[in-house]
């Protein structure tokens, strides 16, 4: 009888804000064999051990990892999670939408300037970062600022975890990777450098900090205990996760809504954009990574949908019913502060009601209209710093929407395509760790997934560009948190 061929398989995690998955592919090929996942609490700061709980889980609901030759870890960026010369976890991890650290944030900003930061790390610290956590933990919590040892991020430490350390351990084997070390605001793009002057300035005192990895490199083996047979990539941030789950190149734009709403494009050339508008970080095959954030993303139609009463499939069959422009209906969605602008303590708003505008429908298309005209927003921050935009790859949660859909080409100025639904993040982690193994030069070619195209004619484009001005005269007028 002929033999049977015997397929490499990898491994890749998205441990994200709401969850944990786990997907199992083909390394050669690219297919996916088996998948799983578990939740994580609710809340901008959680106890690191939920996520290393869900991520053993999600492993067990994935068939588990013995057949798997290789993984890697991508994650949500920012976290902070700060450990003791013992390894461990001093408090619970501050999130990067945990928005208590925006008066540190522009401190930050003051003590240097704006320009100063974008040269040094390729970003103009907000809210968000791990180093305006880091100086909110000094000037809050002295006396845990004086513990850290050594700072992480959440995608470091749960390769660490998976490396057999911890709690407690050798904090000398922390590694993270180019595109999550982009994002601390201590790191520097351009030159691979930690910027430890920007880090004593933000905690008080200097900590050990993950070495930053190449991005097909072997980070570790996996824990000798469980996993002693995984090579363990240096995993990604989430969104350079995404890019290479989505084999992005250079001139493509994602637009991804999930918690978040995030625009980023890849470029070979670093992003020092010192209006804070862009962030220059970098990718997860050694280019860059610019990309603008809006904390509101697909929460804004859930709740959208809670208010009106009804489930998201019909939120987004009645803003269909409504007309482009909801008759001047505007929903500016900073429901939970905003970062693109840096508006940390706004509140949403809503502007043009009039009786006749008092629809659900009218609702629910200003709810839609609202979260595109905020991506929008992020998508011209890109252009004005020289992103070139051949394609816009609408992902997300956020993206199965119709409505959405429909109107995003109107009001993003562009046709979209938007990718069969995928586990972008841990797709691009299980894509390394496919590259780790075969130590080529650039990733391994995967099949793409099938799109659909949504086209930009010219009266939708004339609609969505009327809804985008008054969008921005209403965004002016704003109340903050009481």
């Amino acid at each position: 009888m002929p033999s049977r061929t015997v397929r490499t398989l990898v491994a890749g995690v998205d441990s994200s804000t709401q969850s944990c998955k786990v997907v199992i592919r083909d390394a050669a090929t690219g297919e996916r064999v088996r998948s799983g996942r578990s939740s994580h609490p609710d809340g901008t700061e959680v106890d690191p051990e939920h996520w290393w709980t869900a991520l053993q889980a999600a492993i067990v609901d994935a068939g588990g990892l013995d057949d798997v030759a290789a993984v890697a870890v991508g994650g949500q960026q920012h976290g902070m999670v700060a450990l003791d010369a013992q390894g461990e976890v001093i408090r619970p991890a501050l999130l990067w939408n945990d928005t208590r650290s925006a008066r540190a944030a522009a401190d930050l900003v003051d003590e240097l300037g704006a320009q100063a930061w974008a040269d040094a790390t390729g970003s103009v610290p907000v809210a968000s970062y791990t180093v305006t956590k880091l100086r909110w933990l000094a000037e809050h919590e002295p006396a845990n600022a004086a513990r850290v040892a050594a700072v992480a991020l959440p995608h470091d430490w749960l390769t660490w975890r998976l490396a057999g350390h911890g709690p407690g351990g050798d904090l000398d084997a922390l590694r993270t990777d180019r595109s999550d070390a982009s994002g601390t605001g201590y790191w520097d793009p351009s030159t691979g450098d930690y910027r430890r002057d920007l880090l004593v300035r933000a905690l008080g005192h200097d900590a050990l900090l993950p070495a930053v990895c190449a991005p097909n490199a072997v980070a570790a083996q996996g824990d000798a205990r469980r996993w002693g047979h995984l090579a363990m990539g240096p995993g990604a941030g989430d969104n350079a996760g995404a890019a290479l789950g989505l084999a992005m190149s250079a001139g493509d734009v994602a637009v991804s809504i999930g918690t978040s709403g995030v625009v980023s494009a890849v470029s070979t050339v670093p992003a020092r954009d010192a209006s804070g508008l862009v962030s220059g970080f970098a990718d997860a095959t050694g280019a860059f990574l610019p990309l603008a954030c809006t904390l509101n993303g697909a929460r804004v139609g859930e709740s959208m949908a809670r208010v009106l009463g009804v489930t998201l499939p019909q939120l987004s069959d009645l803003a269909l019913q409504a007309p482009a422009g909801c008759d001047g209906l505007v929903l500016v969605p900073y429901l939970e502060g905003e970062r693109t602008p840096n508006l940390p303590e706004a509140t949403g708003s809503l502007h043009g009601l009039r009786l006749e505008t008092t629809s659900p429908a009218h609702f629910a298309r200003a709810a839609v209209e609202g979260l595109l005209c905020g991506l929008a927003d992020g998508l011209d921050a890109l252009v004005a710093t020289g992103v070139e935009v051949r394609r816009v790859l609408l992902i997300g949660g956020g993206a199965r929407a119709e409505a959405l859909r429909q109107l995003a080409p109107g009001i993003l100025g562009a046709a979209v395509d938007v990718p069969a639904p995928g586990e972008y993040v841990a797709d691009g982690a299980a894509r390394q760790a496919a590259w780790v193994l075969a130590g080529t030069a650039t990733p391994p070619e995967w099949a793409e997934p099938g799109t659909e195209h949504y086209a930009l004619d010219a009266s939708a484009h004339a609609a969505g560009q009327a809804v985008r001005a008054r969008y921005a005269v209403a965004r002016q007028h704003l109340l903050n948190r009481a």
